[in-house]
């Protein structure tokens, strides 16, 4: 006789009892619960959750009566200003997908974004009106409607909008009737990942997947009500890791920053209390080389996102003694921006600081809401030993996890080839099944046989206290095949500092064979959102592996 499963007979989803996960019900929430607790701060602007809903349905209201709605694109070219936060809900709101351009790219590759995301709409700002209208050249009838966002702290230049941005909410409606996707699978979002060897991927994300990484951030962070964040990090970059969203979540203020400068950002964290904030390594290093005055009057703690291969020690030490206690995430575009996290255990509290700063160097163990991460052979996709010792590569697995890459189905299966999403990160498990990024696959450095991580080398030249930054790549080498070459920017004022220096004080931290055979001084070239351009490093030396 077939067994007739009683729990699938008439309990089907309804109306009631499903409605489709989206971080626009968190906006909402925050307007109709705490109505006058301020949700952005910038310069003399301040506006409560209330009048940002309001304005969030203004947007939604009138990028539909210009006939915008599911299937669209709106992009933005914003620093962090109000109006970036404002279009990760009104945006959305409308049905449409929000796509942040990186405002540090080049005309060639905005225009290329803006044509293959089929762009409907651009928000700009004046400040990068120079690479707009380039790219907006190129584009004949394929010009999207472009809306000028003013903004009196912003450089001087050229007015490109057909109508402003105040003028376009104005004619929306504040009442505007939005609605959840029909599906949670829906697009929220499209951001473009660099490229440098060819045309940049459109990573696709869904609603679905940005309600529950703004949830684990919240989680993973213990980020408490009413959080004060200030945005250190662009929005524009895996859409702000998501804290637009987590900012819904928690009813918290987003204090803007249109540049990352200690000499204002020490200033709102005094003024505003700033409980929060996110960044690469540079970030901090930039804080705890900044002069000591700036500090002074801050009474409270930071705590601090980092992201990316492990900050060196010597900045997680720097940090602590500047009152950021730092909080090591790890994770890509597609996945949202962070979704690992090197989750502190109270018995790391009593160990002495280079232990500490060893522990917090990992990038850890899954999101809360994310399924997995994990270290895999990627030849068998079985799981390396948790050793410490046994290099795989880094998978992700889980909800917060990119749809694909827009209309690049070659790429999307590539990309999830063994049910995976393979990161193109090499790292090992330790016992306690933490991971811990050993290097990028195009990064090892492979001198005479023997494996160098880029990030070893790295870590110990960081531990000089004149050191700002440091990135090492391979340098061809005719008795090796290729040797560590290191290219070091110095903390201000230690001009002095020779190479000679530099590689006595690595000797005793490193291997014979993994100090650097030569060190090459000045400014590292960095992304926008500070991390190091290691291909443009290895295109000077004309390393093997000079590509992206």
């Amino acid at each position: 006789m077939t067994h007739i499963n009683p729990y699938a007979m008439g309990l089907d989803k309804n109306a009631a009892n499903f409605v489709a996960l989206s971080p626009l019900s968190f906006v909402e929430r925050s307007a109709n619960v705490y109505p006058d607790r301020i949700a952005v701060v910038y310069g003399d602007e301040r506006r409560t959750w209330a009048e940002t809903y309001i304005r969030c349905r203004r947007l939604a209201s009138a990028l539909a009566a210009r006939g915008i709605g599911p299937g669209d694109t709106v992009a933005v070219m914003l620093p962090n200003t109000p109006a970036m936060f404002e279009a990760h809900f009104g945006v959305p709101m409308s049905g449409a997908v929000l796509n942040t351009l990186n405002t540090r790219l080049d005309a060639p590759a905005i225009a290329f974004m803006l044509q293959h995301g089929e762009a409907k709409v651009l928000l700009t700002d004046r400040e990068f009106s120079g690479v707009v209208a380039q790219a907006l050249s190129t584009l004949g009838t394929h010009r999207p409607l472009v809306i000028e966002v003013e903004d009196e702290a912003a450089p001087a230049g050229q007015r490109l909008g057909e109508i402003s941005y105040e003028d376009f909410l104005a004619g929306g409606d504040p009442d505007f009737a939005w609605q959840l996707p029909a599906d949670e699978w829906d697009a929220i979002a499209l951001n473009y990942t660099s490229g440098t060897t060819g045309n940049p991927k459109g990573v696709v994300t869904h609603h679905r997947g940005a309600y529950l990484n703004s949830a684990s951030n919240a989680l993973a962070w213990n980020m408490p009500d009413q959080s004060v964040y200030l945005w250190t990090l662009p929005m524009f970059h895996c859409n702000g890791w998501c804290f637009p969203w987590v900012l819904g979540l928690v009813a918290g203020t987003a204090v803007c920053l249109r540049r990352v400068d200690p000499a204002l950002i020490y200033p709102l964290i005094r003024e505003h209390r700033v409980t929060h904030m996110c960044g690469a390594p540079i970030v901090y290093s930039m804080m705890i080389s900044a002069p000591a005055e700036l500090r002074a009057g801050i009474g409270h703690t930071v705590q601090g996102l980092v992201a990316g291969a492990a900050p060196p020690a010597a900045v997680i030490e720097g940090c602590e003694s500047a009152g950021i206690e730092i909080t090591h995430v790890y994770g890509l575009t597609e996945v949202y921006g962070p979704s690992a996290i090197c989750a502190r255990q109270e018995s790391w509290k009593g160990l002495p600081v280079e232990e500490r700063a060893r522990l917090n160097g990992r990038q850890g163990v899954p999101y809360p809401l994310q399924q997995a991460v994990t270290v895999l052979d990627p030849a068998t996709m079985t799981q390396v030993p948790a050793d410490g010792e046994t290099i795989g590569e880094i998978f992700f697995r889980g909800n917060a996890v990119m749809k694909g890459y827009l209309k690049n189905p070659g790429a999307t299966e590539e990309a999830f080839a063994g049910g995976w999403f393979h990161t193109g990160d090499l790292g090992v498990r330790h016992p306690d099944g933490y991971v811990k990024i050993k290097d990028r696959s195009k990064d090892v450095i492979i001198s005479g046989g023997e494996n160098i991580s880029s990030i070893e080398v790295e870590d110990a030249l960081h531990h000089h206290p004149a050191v700002l930054s440091a990135a090492v790549v391979a340098e061809p080498d005719r008795k090796w095949g290729e040797v560590p070459c290191a290219f070091v920017e110095l903390k201000p004022g230690n001009d002095t500092v020779t190479q000679d220096e530099l590689l006595a004080f690595c000797r005793p931290l490193l291997a014979r064979f993994k100090v650097p055979k030569r060190i090459v001084f000045g400014e590292l070239p960095k992304t926008s959102t500070g991390k190091i351009q290691k291909f443009l490093l290895r295109d000077r030396v004309q390393s093997a592996s000079a590509i992206e």
